[in-house]
């Protein structure tokens, strides 16, 4: 991991507050967007560490900061986001396979505090990963 990512993650401040996932939600500002519906969006990260490199999100964050803020209500967001990773992972040629990531609080690397999806493919992945 990148030092810059691991020193973003670690001056994020958790926060059930407006982030730039919302900007980007509201179109305020740019993002290269290759999957929209009414529940979630997903576009492709600004720092890839894959040749596809693509956030999913949902459109409503309704508490869900991370995946240990989740609570039985999100239940259905949760299965859903992966559902639209793999339409997407589908729709970006990546039959060979890819891996999701979902980073969680300072230690997990999270730097925006709006639960997202990772999706990296285009090239071998090692394990263990990080």
């Amino acid at each position: 991991m990148a030092s810059s990512e691991k020193d973003a993650a670690l001056a994020a401040v958790p926060s059930d507050g407006p982030t730039i996932f919302d900007k980007i939600i509201k179109k305020e500002i740019p993002a290269t967007v290759v999957y929209e519906d009414d529940k979630a969006l997903a576009f492709r990260d600004i720092n890839p560490q894959a040749s596809t490199h693509i956030l999913i999100i949902p459109k409503v964050k309704d508490g869900l900061t991370g995946l240990s803020k989740a609570e039985e209500r999100h239940v259905e967001i949760l299965g859903y986001l992966l559902y639209v990773a793999k339409l997407v992972a589908k729709q970006e040629g990546l039959d060979d396979g890819f891996r999701t990531v979902i980073n969680d609080g300072p230690n997990g690397c999270q730097s925006v505090y709006h639960l997202h999806i990772h999706l990296l493919g285009g090239r071998q992945m090692n394990w263990p990963p990080g």
